[in-house]
């Protein structure tokens, strides 16, 4: 089998990763290709796989059509060349329109009902659309899903380790919060209410009352907060988070990434998703409304004082399964070998 993987945020890096490398393990040949956002890049060269990057992310709606139409372009042309057996990405939002019009089945990994717009469009143009089994939207089209969440394809305990010697990598030493903040800048966040600077001084303020505070944020911090960003090796962020004390910012990824590893997390954001209200229900995520920021201390102290529920992240993990071997078992079935 021919697989090429589109990666399209950071967070897909660590999604694929695993899978890359057993379908190598399993005889396939694997092609990546990539967008420049945030760290993407630097990751997958950190952590040595061979890429082709088509595209660097744009803002605003005819900076992302344009850059889209770019992508699909240079994706169309690569798959030409490469002659996959079966396009997979999360998303999907090149590789379903490619594929369709290439007959090359496509894959699509999502766990975003609020990208709705987008959603309408790519479902039905892929192959097979893979969701959590926590997702509440509705997906016209082939329709799989299985139970885990994204973050459980490189995350869970088969695939990851806490490691205390890492944090010295970052200068760091328990007990702290990490706080997260995303740019906001993506096709499906466009006209969001966010979180100002304001407010986001205050929570830092607030925070670093309780606890030492180091900052990940997509943007540009002012001069005062730049100081508490966090630095180490992109690669080694879920180390961070696995031995942070909180994980509080409006990124739905990392908050996820931290409820998998057990450290208790409060996401601030106007963007509800199943994933998260899965999370919140074993009592290792709560989320509130920007608006809202003052009544998320009392679920901030909460956690800094006790943490999640004994039992939580147990009870978690045994409901749920190794996304990665899930995904290396669907691959090899029918599905990824059936035209569109």
């Amino acid at each position: 089998m021919r697989i090429l993987i589109d990666i399209l945020h950071p967070a897909h890096v660590h999604f694929f990763k695993h899978f890359r490398t057993e379908m190598l393990d399993r005889g396939h040949e694997v092609l990546v290709t990539a967008r420049e956002k945030d760290v993407a890049v630097d990751l997958l060269e950190e952590l040595g796989i061979p890429h082709e990057v088509i595209s660097t992310q744009r803002s605003g709606l005819f900076g992302l059509a344009g850059e889209l139409a770019q992508r699909s372009y240079r994706l169309a042309r690569i798959a030409r060349r490469f002659r996959p057996t079966v396009l997979t990405g999360i998303m999907g939002v090149a590789i379903a329109p490619v594929g369709r019009m290439l007959r090359i089945p496509s894959v699509v990994f999502y766990d975003s009902e609020f990208a709705d717009r987008t959603n309408r469009i790519v479902y039905p143009l892929a192959s097979a659309v893979c969701t959590p089994d926590a997702y509440q939207g509705r997906v016209r089209g082939n329709h799989l899903t299985y139970p885990g969440y994204h973050e459980l394809a490189y995350l869970h305990p088969n695939r990851f380790t806490a490691r205390p010697e890492s944090l010295a990598q970052f200068g760091l030493s328990p007990p702290f919060a990490l706080v997260r903040f995303v740019s906001w800048e993506a096709s499906h966040d466009l006209g969001r209410s966010v979180l100002g600077m304001t407010a986001k001084r205050d929570l830092i303020t607030r925070l670093l009352e309780r606890v030492p505070v180091v900052v990940s944020s997509e943007s540009a911090l002012p001069h005062d907060l730049e100081r508490l960003r966090l630095r180490g090796p992109a690669g080694e962020i879920h180390q961070v988070l696995a031995q942070a004390a909180v994980v509080v910012g409006d990124s739905g990824t990392m908050v996820s990434e931290a409820a998998v590893l057990g450290t208790p997390a409060v996401l601030i954001s106007p963007m509800r998703a199943g994933v998260h209200d899965d999370q919140i229900d074993y009592g290792l995520l709560a989320r509130f409304e920007p608006e809202a920021l003052h009544d998320a201390w009392g679920a901030i102290s909460g956690f800094l004082d006790s943490g999640p529920p004994p039992g939580a992240l147990t009870r978690m993990l045994v409901d749920k399964t190794d996304v990665t071997e899930w995904m290396a078992t669907f691959f090899e079935r029918p599905i990824a070998d059936a035209g569109s």
